[in-house]
């Protein structure tokens, strides 16, 4: 099961005892996920004649796997877009080794973990369900740990693990002998609970869980329905996690609960979806909890790992953890307390309409700082592209609801989601100068939009089709008219001659991309939505083993609000760069990210776009981000003025967050570009390294 390719051991660049700080990048976001390096042999004056220093194309499929790399003793450890994982020489970009599984892995993989104890260091490295721990130096798996060298996450939940959806798309943190992680799960009904964990890190035993959906006599197990830990699922840390090593405290971003828009099951606050918890990470209990959205309907999770700062306030230096949200503001809180620094502010919401539905009356938003994302879509910030863009878009926006955030979707017409459901802050993480007390955070500021609709349950009256399985189960990302959001979610419209009956089927039952796999699905049923993608057939069905029936009211599907050019319908920016200053609550400086290369040639510039990774910052002065989806350029900025100081265009989109070391006395910048975020432009998975001549 299990192939490794050793192509050199590491001799000179054996693991040392202990790993240089200043030099290496050895945590996934870096030290308390701040994304800081105090290196500055690059930087204001000299930036501009980076040039290509080395770039190892990992050769794996077109698969965007958003990899941030880690950079130990001049080894750099990645992940290829088929989830194998890699050595490579940090100075040179050799391959060392490279690990195969055996399992084609699916979807994001941002990276690996390292662990030593000053005689022998561990990679852990994740394929779907599967977390392996490998030597560092040779990249064979350890057979100690776990099952044969690997755990399995979709064991110790308390449910069949064999029909569980359970990957790594986040790396764990290490704290003394503990691996502690989350997970990302599927977010409609069946789903697992999304418990944190940590595991000993020689043996691979589970050494504590914190139930993220509370088990009776633990606190907010009253905030759901009765019993409801027993069937919920979801409520995960999907982005990562941040570790405060001298308190012994982890921070945990959570996820909404499934179903992540409709909760009629789940009624009221549903503690710990959409929380910030800290965790003692010896033991697992909580210290402190905030929930930043009560019953999540719109599936607004927290969307990156938080980040530990330290700021000047009220005059006194305070460690604190930042959290920046997918609905476009930033909480800042004491990191031993839980006490917000600057005051929240309760709101009133409207109450839903949809029947069994209870949405909470009121939500909670920081006054400080400034949402760095717009709130609220107007009439008067519709695309003005050209004057039949913006007819048109006026045209459909009088069909919408607008009110802003926290308006439950409906039945009878579309609700926008502003900024859209990927944010807003996503995946890729803020970068924190402890030198300035600069929070540095990208934003998309999109419109989306969605409503609910009402599921056929033939089930119970015995008879099922093909297309009902599929709207049930499918047409929440697909869509009813299954044209999906390419090229985030494909289009399964036009599948003859493409796919088989088979690998459509084998795709629903594992998992591909974002898509979670559907171990609860009956074969019949699996069966029964391939052959409705291939020929359209709808007759009615038996069976002796039927699917769980689905909640009475499904997700329309992520309509991201396109002109019909393809370009955002509201005007720009579409996304932008934040540099917030966390002692104050204001803003340094807010730039537009991106740019569309045609739209350039037609004059128009400074729109911003959609972007995918985060930024690094330096002591050198600068802000390096790749992140924008359709320029695939690579940009280094003046930390100060947001000023640009240079760029490259990358081969592919550079959806991933870089890092930057030095090796014998040179420092390189490192992005890993993978695209694939427009069905026209290339994608893949090359490691770009950049460094002064």
């Amino acid at each position: 099961m299990k192939v490794l390719v050793l192509i050199v051991v590491l001799g000179a660049a054996a693991q040392a005892a202990n790993t240089n700080t200043k030099n290496d990048w050895p945590i996934y976001g870096g030290a308390g996920q701040t994304r800081y390096s105090a290196l500055k042999q690059i930087n204001r004056t000299n930036v501009s004649q980076l040039k290509l220093a080395w770039s190892y194309d990992t050769a794996d499929g077109p698969i965007a796997s958003q990899t941030h790399p880690i950079v130990v003793n001049g080894v750099l450890y990645g992940v290829t877009p088929a989830h194998k994982t890699i050595a490579l020489d940090a100075a040179t970009g050799k391959l060392l080794w490279r690990f195969d599984s055996g399992i084609v892995g699916r979807g994001p993989n941002r990276g690996v973990t390292y662990w030593s104890n000053g005689t022998n260091a561990r990679i852990f490295a994740a394929v779907q369900s599967f977390v392996y721990a490998l030597d560092a130096k040779t990249g064979n798996p350890i057979s100690t740990f776990g099952n044969n060298g690997r755990i399995d996450l979709r064991e110790n939940l308390g449910r069949d693990p064999e029909k569980q959806s359970v990957v790594l798309t986040t790396p764990g943190i290490i704290y003394k002998d503990l691996f502690i992680l989350g997970d990302r799960t599927p977010e409609a009904l069946p789903a697992p609970p999304g418990d944190i964990r940590a595991y000993d890190v020689r043996t691979g035993k589970l050494r504590w869980s914190f139930h993220t959906i509370p088990h009776p006599g633990e606190f907010g197990y009253d905030t759901w329905p009765k019993d409801a830990w027993k069937t919920s699922g979801a409520a995960n840390s999907w982005p990562g996690l941040a570790l405060d090593e001298k308190r012994g405290i982890v921070y945990v971003p959570t996820g909404s609960a499934a179903s992540d828009f409709y909760g009629a099951d789940r009624v009221g606050d549903n503690l710990f979806a959409n929380s910030l918890l800290a965790l003692n990470a010896a033991t697992g209990q909580r210290i402190w909890h905030f929930q930043a959205v009560k019953h999540d309907m719109w599936d607004r999770d927290f969307p990156s790992p938080p980040t530990l700062v330290t700021v000047r306030h009220d005059g006194k230096s305070v460690d604190a953890v930042a959290q920046t949200t997918k609905h476009g503001w930033v909480f800042l809180f004491d990191r031993s307390s839980g006490k917000p620094l600057f005051p929240l502010e309760p709101r009133n919401y409207p109450a839903s309409d949809v029947p069994g539905e209870v949405a909470a009356a009121t939500q909670v938003l920081p006054t400080k700082p400034a949402p760095f994302a717009r709130q609220l879509l107007t009439a008067d910030m519709l695309s003005h592209r050209t004057p039949e863009i913006h007819q048109w878009a006026l045209d459909q926006f009088q069909k919408f609801r607008s009110e802003g955030q926290f308006v439950p979707l409906g039945t009878d017409r579309e609700v926008v989601v502003f900024p859209g459901f990927d944010g807003g802050a996503e995946w890729g993480g803020s970068a924190f100068d402890p030198e300035t007390g600069v929070l540095y955070v990208n934003a998309n500021d999109v419109a989306w939009t969605s409503s609910l609709r009402q599921n056929n349950q033939l089930q119970d009256a015995g008879g099922r089709t093909p297309r009902q399985l599929y709207l049930n189960n499918c047409a929440g990302c697909h869509r009813d008219d299954l044209q999906g959001t390419p090229p985030a979610i494909p289009s399964l419209s036009d599948l003859n001659g493409k796919r088989t009956i088979l690998q459509i089927a084998a795709i629903i039952q594992q998992g591909a991309g974002r898509m979670p796999s559907f171990p609860n699905l009956a074969a019949s049923d699996i069966s029964a939505i391939a052959g409705y993608l291939l020929s359209g057939e709808n007759k009615e069905m038996q069976s002796n083993d039927p699917s769980p029936a689905p909640p009475r009211y499904r997700f329309a599907g992520f309509h991201k609000w396109l002109d019909p050019d393809g370009y955002p319908a509201v005007a720009p920016p579409w996304g932008t760069l934040n540099a917030i200053n966390l002692n104050t609550g204001e803003y340094s400086w807010k730039i537009p990210l991106g740019e569309y290369p045609e739209l350039v040639t037609q004059g128009l510039t400074n729109t911003g776009t959609e972007n995918y990774g985060g930024p690094i910052v330096t002591a050198g002065g600068l802000v390096f981000i790749g992140a924008t989806n359709f320029d695939r350029k690579f940009r280094a900025f003046d930390k100060a003025t947001g000023q640009l100081l240079w760029q490259t265009v990358l081969p592919m989109a550079g959806n991933a967050t870089p890092v930057t070391y030095e090796v014998n006395g040179r420092q390189y910048v490192v992005i890993y570009a993978t695209g694939g975020r427009r069905g026209s432009d290339p994608s893949g998975g090359t490691y770009v390294a950049f460094a002064l001549p």
